[in-house]
């Protein structure tokens, strides 16, 4: 029995190709975004640590002797003599009340006026003159008039650091206002914005970033005015306590301080930053790469 195949029929279509595989799609990461094996905090703080080995390792050979400075070991053990005994708590609180009263008012002064100047030609014209004026003048040597103006209390001490966080954030928030796009001023008029409008949905937020740069100066100036501000006649704060090490010699004591004004003020500084984060986030900016 033999079985015949069937020709195809001719008007039968040819029979289709496999469909090629098409390659696997793969996400691009871009080279900015790529994280490095080591984590960011571990990175920043090599710095810091290697400064540290590099102290120690001159005090252990006898380069740096404890009568210039003290080892970060005694140091270390000063720091908690110090914190055990409640003076340096003690201090630490009446410094940062120190400042969180200058930086208060430093602020709503050197804002408000900054409103003024920024805002209104009559008040640039006004206002701009006396503090650009005022501003080169060092706050420093303005002490001896404030002790006669307010005494020997915690005026002058207030005085002095409110003067100093005034200026930088007068000329940043200043800054700020001038440095909008008149185009974005244009485009607000456009849609029917009021001028208080414009200050608020426009000026403002344009200024807010020199503003934010501006207060990081300012904390800056304020722990360097506390400092100043601590020696005049005080009794108490981290500056009263530098002045003591500083009639014994001792150096172990004066490093201590100066640690810790330089942690509070890296605290206050990382408060800022984070405010930025959180304040800024509708503007992209470049983080590095």
């Amino acid at each position: 029995m033999s079985i015949s195949h069937a020709p195809p029929h001719p008007s039968a279509p040819p029979p289709a190709d496999p469909e090629p595989s098409s390659p696997a799609l793969q996400r691009l990461i871009p080279a900015s975004s790529r994280r490095s094996r080591l984590p960011r905090w571990l990175r920043r703080t090599t710095g810091p640590l290697a400064l540290l080995v590099l102290w120690q390792l001159l005090s252990a050979t006898g380069a740096l002797t404890p009568d210039v400075l003290a080892s970060p070991g005694r140091i270390a053990q000063v720091a908690g003599d110090l914190t055990g005994d409640g003076s340096l708590p003690s201090a630490m609180a009446i410094s940062l009340q120190r400042v969180a009263a200058g930086l208060v008012l430093g602020t709503l002064i050197g804002t408000g006026l900054a409103l003024i100047s920024g805002l209104f030609r009559i008040g640039e014209d006004v206002v701009d003159a006396p503090v650009q004026m005022l501003r080169t003048v060092p706050f420093v040597g303005l002490i001896p008039l404030f002790i006669i103006w307010f005494g020997i209390g915690e005026a002058p001490k207030i005085a002095i650091i409110t003067l100093g966080v005034t200026f930088p954030l007068y000329l940043n928030v200043y800054a700020g206002i001038r440095g909008v796009n008149s185009q974005l001023i244009e485009a607000g008029e456009s849609l029917g914005l009021s001028r208080w409008g414009l200050v608020r949905h426009v000026v403002l937020p344009g200024a807010l970033p020199g503003a934010l740069t501006g207060l990081r100066y300012s904390l800056g100036i304020a722990w360097l005015a506390l400092v100043f501000a601590e020696q005049v006649n005080a009794d108490s704060g981290i500056g009263f306590l530098m002045v003591q090490a500083r009639d014994f010699l001792r150096t172990d004591v004066i490093v201590v301080c100066l640690i810790v004004y330089a942690f509070l003020g890296l605290l206050a500084d990382f408060i800022v930053r984070s405010l930025e984060r959180l304040l800024l986030r509708w503007r992209p900016t470049f983080t590095g790469r």
